[in-house]
């Protein structure tokens, strides 16, 4: 089983990261079952105008009918990363993670919980998701034959309770679409990626914007594929392109059997203040 993930440079042109992706699409592993992974905004990386311009309903519109084709095509499980999808009785969009398998169906849809509402030191400067967009209410883990697929989009990697419920629920690998900075990038992408793989004994595939966008925005690349025991399988640097790792299931499940945190774990109702 393979895993992959598509690293991109996108713009606000659906139209130009569409050919893009499609490109990437074409330089994909021959193996059979393959997950792919798309990354944050890969449709548009813009302004809130541009995100509401190319929002479409949950479920329809051809962008997503764009997904279901490419997942046909090319017999694969695709998640794309985020999309801007509406909100029934809402101004602001969600920004949703949709998964399909290689018939093209929508397995699962997660809309990303945490907004990334920061003050950041780059050339963008400040960065308020919630001017844009509305938050979700859940988690979601989604089956498949890669085993359980932990749903998470890029500020969520700092939560690490969010990554700890997947894991209770049945998650094996842990996807992390993201449009992480430049400068937070630098500092934590990698760090608090290793960090959920370890503490959950997941996989952890991790697809990443990269270079410079509009508005001042540059974003940090090195995507990358991580086993249960945290170490790098795959990882790319600043440009866009493709990165592939084998999933190991027999690997995880020893990991999991030799060092049973799971079931260590003594603070399962969330934490008390001490009597």
């Amino acid at each position: 089983m393979k895993l992959v993930a598509i690293q991109l440079n996108a713009q606000a042109d659906w139209l130009l990261n569409r050919q893009q992706i499609a490109d990437l699409l074409a330089q994909l592993p021959s193996e059979r079952p393959c997950l792919v992974l798309l990354p944050e905004n890969f449709a548009c990386l813009g302004t809130t105008a541009e995100y509401q311009q190319i929002a479409e309903p949950l479920g329809e519109g051809p962008i997503q009918q764009q997904l279901a084709d490419w997942a046909r095509q090319w017999g694969i499980w695709l998640v794309a990363g985020s999309l801007p999808t509406r909100v029934v009785g809402e101004t602001r969009l969600h920004t949703s993670s949709l998964v399909y398998a290689p018939d093209g169906t929508l397995q699962g849809h997660y809309h990303k919980l945490h907004l990334f509402d920061v003050d950041v030191a780059d050339g963008h400067g400040q960065y308020r998701e919630s001017a844009s967009f509305a938050p979700g209410e859940r988690w979601q883990v989604v089956a498949s034959p890669f085993g359980g697929l932990g749903l998470s989009i890029c500020y969520d990697v700092r939560f690490p309770e969010l990554y700890r419920q997947l894991r209770v629920a049945g998650a094996d690998i842990l996807l992390v679409p993201a449009a992480f900075t430049y400068v937070t990038g630098q500092a934590h992408w990698l760090a608090l990626l290793r960090a959920r793989a370890i503490e959950n004994q997941c996989y952890v595939l991790a697809a990443n914007q990269c270079g410079v966008h509009g508005g001042g925005r540059q974003t940090w690349g090195h995507s990358v594929i991580i086993d249960p025991w945290g170490q790098v399988l795959a990882e790319a640097g600043h440009e866009s392109g493709v990165i592939q790792a084998e999933l190991d299931l027999q690997f995880l499940n020893k990991i999991r059997g030799d060092m049973p945190v799971l079931a260590h774990t003594r603070l399962r109702d969330g934490w008390r203040e001490p009597e």
